[in-house]
């Protein structure tokens, strides 16, 4: 999975960026006490660890 396809299924699960710098975002939503970090890079890989800690935090099952 590539970084625009994981902050693709954040947003169509209900996360909106809420803040930003440099190449580090952070997610969050109505109702999820904790924000999700991401260091976007694009088009590049996520890394296999690193993509499922981020859908862990976030609640998204991997289909």
């Amino acid at each position: 999975m590539k970084f625009s396809e994981l902050v693709r299924l954040l947003e169509k699960n209900g996360f909106k960026i809420v803040k930003e710098k440099g190449s580090i975002r952070y997610y969050g939503k109505p109702g999820w006490d904790k924000l999700i970090r991401i260091d976007y890079h694009g088009s590049k890989e996520v890394p296999k660890g690193t993509c499922h800690a981020i859908l862990k935090a976030s609640g998204i099952e991997k289909k």
